[in-house]
Parts: structure tokens; C-alpha cells; sequence
């Protein structure tokens, strides 16, 4: 893949968030073609087939998603854009909002009319200013030109699209906390099922995909599924942008083929570590995925090659560490921030993230005992798989890790033997 597309403003020489330049260098054509010459049927038949997998974190098949909408109900169906991004270490999103939002609208415009959808819904992070102030410039200039609201594109489909700003809850990158907080409600996830496909906001029928998923459907329709599942492994196709961060030399958001390994990812396209530092772990999908050791980074950064690593893709947000990192502090940093967004609905996340905090804290200040190792792992074990959503297995997931890759840090430091320095850790975390 020689050619960039997610990221295509990084090439150009004009500013694509500005309309006008997006329009020039072919924008919107796409959707205009689409909604003249194929049914809706044929754009959902078109995105199942080429294998597009979500890539907020699940990767389940989108195509698949748009399916178990159901027909005939009378209710009017909704497409909710996840722009929430919250996941510690990723940042990948935010690139398109930024700097091209209009890929973003073509695209939502392009999914509305497979899933027959009138009213979209952009969720954008609260702390996301720029992306907010530009998206709402973009969706603006996109009415203005007539390619949102009734008639669109000269035609009788109607697509309007609202931008919801966040308040900053790490729980809105749920898709069932972010449906209770687009009704104005406290972002408290919700039992499955029923799934938001069949009752999702304002009790309608309702997908939820994020702002990469979504940019990837302006893509297929132009080029087509083919071209899609020509880049990539078959299970799960397509261009991928990973965000790369930590101690290496060139931190940054990289759009390479799916399955791109990950040592290539941190030595080629980062530059690699820091002069004089040699690797010591990688997180590969944000904070809330299991840690891989510097020997276990010769895997394709896919779906299931991670799986089968121990690990989870989830937001390729890659977090590098090299070999000042005091593992210890980094976990309790994490344990930190799944403890303060806890929503606190499920008392197994509740009380299980501050117990978390509180046994780490003990630890690296000093004052942790042996049997504090086996009570962490004992916490984290009991918060898995018991709550409505899966922010408690994203807290419990990097504290049984971390004890399994790294134990000897934690046996010094119950032990007083760690001489740790927690400064490097921070500045990681």
C-alpha cells in the first residue's frame, strides 16, 4: 500500500478540512455516485464483503453490523459516530477530525442512506477543541453546499448530522454509555441484549461505529471490496492506523497495511528507541490490553495475530517502553485512571479498580507484602467477565498481565530491593 488514504492530508498541499479544497481534489463524488446508482442493499453488501472490521477495539465485521438492523419496525434508525477516543495511548482518530472531517461526513453520509438513516449523530470527546470546532465547521459548510440536509445531491434522500460535544468520561467510549449520554442521561452502559442494532438510542434501532470504521466505507465504495481485501490478512482487511508512543524517536500516527509486524512498526516507522535504551515492553492496543515483553514483538499487528499473542489490537494505540521504565509505577498509573472513570454502576469495577490503586500504591511507595501480589491478582481475576460493560476487564487485563510479564519488579518492590525510578515510568504512562 503505497499510497495513503485515512491520512491523505498528510500528501497534500492544501487544507482538506476547508470544503471547498475537499471538493476540488474529487470530495463527495463518492457519495453522489453512491446514492444515485446503488440501493442501499448493494452499499451493505459491498461493506460486508470486503471484510471491514471495526476499529475502535471489538473488530467485529461492520458490514455484519449494519445487517441486524431491523426492517419494518416504523421507528426511524440512527448512526451514532464514536469520535470519543479516550483509550490512554491512542490518538489516531482525532487525526481526521482535525484535518480532514469532510472524509469522516462523505463517509456517514454514505452509511446513512445503506442503513437508512435520516438523523446521525458525530459523539466527539470533550477535550477534543480543535477536532470539535473544525467538525463543526466542516458539517456546516457540507449543509451550505447541499450535502446534508433534504434532497442531497439534487436527489430525495435526506441526511442531517449533529455534533454531540462530551464532557470527558472515559465511559462514553462504550457504545451503550454514549447512547445514555446522547439522551441527556448519566453515561451508565447498558445489559446486552437487547444490542443497540434492534434498541439503541431514543429506543430506535441505532449502529454505533468509530471514526475510523466509518472512514474506511468511502474507500470501499470507490474502489471497491476487492481492492479493500487485497491489503491486509483475510480476517480482517484494509488499511490501519496505528499511533505509536512512548520512548521511541518518531512518536506518531502511521497508516500501513493490517497486519504491518509490530517490530517494524516501532523500528522502521518510529525510528526506534531512544539512543542508548534497549526495549522492554509494549502495550499494543491502549492502556487496557495485556503487555507484551521486548521478545515478543515479532507478530503482525492484526486481530488475530495479537489474539494469538496474549493480546488484543483494540485501538492500536502502541505504547513503547524502553529499559528505565519502573513497570510498577506505570501499572499504578493505569490503575489510577480506570479508578477515577469508573461510572461506579457495577460494584465488582466499582470497589475492585480503587482496590487496585490502593494495593499499587502501597506497593510502589514502599510499603506492599508479598501477599499484597496475590490479593492484586486475586481482585483482578474476580473483576473479569461479572459487570455490564468492560471497563472492569480493562483495569483487571494490565494488572494480571503486568504480575505475569514483569514479576520480578514486583517481588523487589514488596521485597524493598526495587531501587525503582518512577520518573520514567510517568513520563510513559
Amino acid at each position: 500500500m503505497s499510497e495513503k488514504l485515512l491520512l491523505r492530508f498528510e500528501d497534500v498541499s492544501t487544507d482538506l478540512s476547508d470544503i471547498d479544497n475537499y471538493v476540488s481534489d474529487g470530495g463527495y463524488e463518492t457519495a453522489r455516485a453512491a446514492l444515485r446508482d446503488r440501493s442501499p442493499g448493494e452499499i451493505v453488501e459491498a461493506v460486508k464483503d470486503s471484510g471491514l472490521r471495526g476499529r475502535g477495539g471489538a473488530g467485529f465485521p461492520t458490514g455484519l453490523k449494519w445487517t441486524f438492523v431491523p426492517k419494518g419496525t416504523g421507528k426511524p434508525v440512527y448512526l451514532l459516530c464514536n469520535a470519543d477516543e479516550s483509550e490512554p495511548g491512542t490518538f489516531k482518530d482525532r487525526q481526521i477530525l482535525e484535518h480532514d472531517p469532510h472524509q469522516l461526513i462523505e463517509s456517514m453520509i454514505i452509511s446513512a442512506y445503506a442503513i437508512g438513516c435520516i438523523d446521525a449523530y458525530i459523539y466527539i470527546r470533550g477535550e477534543f477543541s480543535t477536532g470539535y470546532e473544525t467538525l463543526c465547521r466542516a458539517v456546516a459548510d457540507a449543509y451550505a453546499k447541499g450535502f446534508l440536509g433534504k434532497g442531497i445531491f439534487g436527489g430525495d434522500t435526506e441526511v442531517n448530522i449533529h455534533v454531540h460535544r462530551g464532557a470527558g468520561a472515559y465511559i462514553c467510549g462504550e457504545e451503550t454509555g454514549l447512547i445514555e449520554s446522547i439522551e441527556g442521561k448519566r453515561a451508565h452502559p447498558r445489559n446486552k441484549p437487547p444490542f443497540p442494532a434492534v434498541y439503541g438510542v431514543f429506543g430506535c434501532p441505532t449502529i454505533v461505529n468509530n471514526v475510523e470504521t466509518l472512514s474506511c466505507v468511502k474507500h470501499i465504495i470507490e474502489r471497491g471490496a476487492d481492492w479493500f481485501k487485497s491489503i491486509g490478512p483475510e480476517s480482517g482487511p484494509g488499511p490501519k492506523l496505528y499511533g505509536v508512543s512512548g520512548h521511541v524517536k518518531k512518536p506518531g500516527v502511521f497508516e500501513l497495511p493490517m497486519g504491518t509486524s509490530l517490530r517494524e512498526l516501532i523500528e522502521v516507522h518510529a525510528g526506534g528507541l531512544r539512543d542508548g535504551r534497549k526495549l522492554k515492553a509494549v502495550i499494543p492496543g491502549g492502556s487496557s490490553v495485556p503487555v507484551l515483553r521486548a521478545d515478543e514483538i515479532d507478530i503482525n499487528m492484526d486481530f488475530d495475530s495479537v489474539a494469538k499473542a496474549g493480546s488484543m489490537l483494540g485501538s492500536a494505540g502502541v505504547i513503547v517502553m524502553d529499559d528505565s521504565t519502573d513497570m510498577v509505577a506505570v501499572l499504578r498509573r493505569i490503575s489510577h485512571f480506570y479508578h477515577h472513570e469508573s461510572c461506579g454502576q457495577c460494584t465488582p469495577c466499582r470497589e475492585g479498580t480503587g482496590w487496585l490503586e490502593k494495593i499499587l500504591a502501597r506497593i510502589e511507595e514502599g510499603h506492599g507484602t508479598p501477599a499484597d501480589l496475590e490479593k492484586l491478582d486475586s481482585v483482578a481475576k474476580s473483576m473479569m467477565g461479572t459487570t455490564v460493560c468492560v471497563l472492569s476487564d480493562a483495569a483487571a487485563m494490565p494488572v494480571r498481565s503486568f504480575l505475569d510479564k514483569f514479576r520480578d519488579e514486583f517481588t523487589a518492590a514488596v521485597s524493598g530491593a526495587s531501587g525503582r525510578g518512577g520518573e520514567s515510568a510517568r513520563a510513559v504512562a
